[in-house]
């Protein structure tokens, strides 16, 4: 079973209390990209972990639908200041990926198709999934479908869409837009949003 962080299921508070600073809340869901929307069958899809020592792991999407399943209800915030609230979500906890792996690594990295990639510390995985449904529904690919992860905690754009793969490393790899100056971590109630601001 998933851990939870306060404030990743949806709370009993005013709605200005839900709201990091420099937000404002939408209905819409906007849909922002880098590049052409990937399309991959379902039946194509695969998802891949990597260790440190390049061992792997990979499943398929059945047996992606056969993992430990959980629905989700979490505010999202997106780092072009707009966020969302109440989003319900379904997918796997990514612990359960990484319930049999063995690893001293202290960092991730994933990778997408369409060539997509993003960081993070390991121990932020305990609060992350990777996600297939939206609202009821089969996850669009202009929301990062047949599946993406969701790390509601950070910054939407580390909620990496298409996902197909993690790779667990020693040290800190900054992804695409980490290296194009995005902050390296993304906390919104820190407004971290370019890389100078504060950590």
């Amino acid at each position: 079973m998933a851990s939870f962080s306060p404030g990743f299921r949806g709370r009993a508070h005013p709605l200005s209390d839900r709201l990091p600073p420099g937000q404002y809340p939408t209905e819409s869901f906007p849909v922002l990209s880098t590049g052409p929307t990937p399309r991959i069958p379902a039946e194509e899809w695969t998802f891949t972990l990597t260790t440190e020592q390049g061992e792997k792991q990979s499943w398929t999407w059945d047996e992606m639908m056969a993992l430990p399943q959980d629905a989700i209800t979490t505010d999202i915030h997106c780092v072009t200041r707009w966020s969302k609230f109440d989003t319900r979500w379904r997918g796997v906890p990514l612990e359960a990926f990484l319930e049999n792996v063995d690893t001293t690594g202290h960092y991730a990295r994933a990778h997408c198709y369409g060539g997509y990639s993003t960081n993070f510390p390991l121990e932020d995985l305990l609060n992350a999934w990777v996600v297939h449904t939206y609202d009821g529904y089969a996850l669009s690919p202009e929301h990062g479908g047949p599946a993406r992860l969701l790390m509601p905690h950070l910054y939407l754009w580390k909620s990496a869409k298409w996902v197909r793969g993690l790779d667990l490393t020693l040290h800190d790899e900054p992804g695409f837009w980490e290296s194009g100056g995005y902050h390296n971590y993304g906390d919104p109630w820190c407004e971290q949003r370019r890389w100078n601001d504060p950590p």
